[in-house]
């Protein structure tokens, strides 16, 4: 396994996780949250994790994770733009909770939520992580691939989804191909593979089903969450 430079921007219940358990796999993880480092005490004491600010997370690493809520995107992107290194690898955790994020025009207009990003940081956006709870992302990793739960990685073609796939193998997931960015909806919340932690053969069938005159569907499903900090509440009550 090669060791990389990772910076993770977010601490919340998706980021914190990747960010840990990156770390306890050897590389080189930065954390930085929309405060200063000095918050981030419950990441104290783990080799290998250092928090910093934001716009230190970015610089010279290979690998940069972005776990915010949408809502914040815009901002984050200003910062960060103009400071990421075109050779930098970047993964988008994020999906779009209306019920959280209030109403955005360009993703309540169908473009992909990851797509969005990608044309907010101006550049290439690779889609995973988005699709499985934390505590399943904490506790279901294996080295047994035939006990796998797939994950689905959306972006271009090439040497930078390679790196992805092998991030997510690390982990102890099966990457499953889900297409150019452009498909990344499909993996979007209240899709048919939305956190259903299925094996990799039966995610890349439900993937393969889900269809655009589904898509109100989808967001139906996606809107039963009417009350999006206790549903954190209950995600975080089972971490433990």
């Amino acid at each position: 396994m090669r060791t990389m430079k990772i910076g993770v921007i977010g601490a919340g219940l998706i980021g914190g996780t990747l960010a840990s358990k990156l770390a306890v796999l050897g590389h080189q993880v930065k954390l930085a949250n929309s405060k200063a480092p000095s918050t981030l005490t419950e990441f104290g004491g783990i080799d290998n994790l250092t928090t910093v600010w934001a716009a230190d997370a970015v610089r010279d690493v290979d690998i940069v994770i972005i776990s915010v809520p949408e809502y914040a995107i815009d901002a984050l992107g200003a910062e960060l733009a103009p400071i990421l290194s075109e050779n930098t690898i970047v993964i988008d955790t994020g999906n779009y909770y209306p019920v959280r994020d209030g109403r955005i025009p360009a993703l309540d207009g169908g473009v992909p939520d990851s797509v969005w990003v990608s044309q907010i940081l101006g550049r290439p956006v690779f889609k995973v992580f988005n699709n499985i709870a934390a505590p399943d992302l904490k506790k279901k990793g294996t080295p047994d691939r035939g006990n796998r739960v797939g994950l689905l990685v959306s972006g271009p073609d090439g040497d930078a989804k390679h790196a992805v796939f092998a991030l997510v193998d690390q982990l102890g997931f099966e990457p499953v191909d889900g297409g150019p960015l452009e498909e990344s909806w499909r993996q979007q919340p209240g899709t048919p593979a939305y956190c259903k932690d299925l094996d990799p053969d039966s995610l890349k069938a439900s993937w393969i089903a889900t269809v655009l005159d589904d898509v109100d569907e989808y967001h139906r499903n996606r809107d039963q969450i009417v009350d999006f900090d206790a549903a954190v509440r209950e995600t975080a009550r089972r971490m433990a």
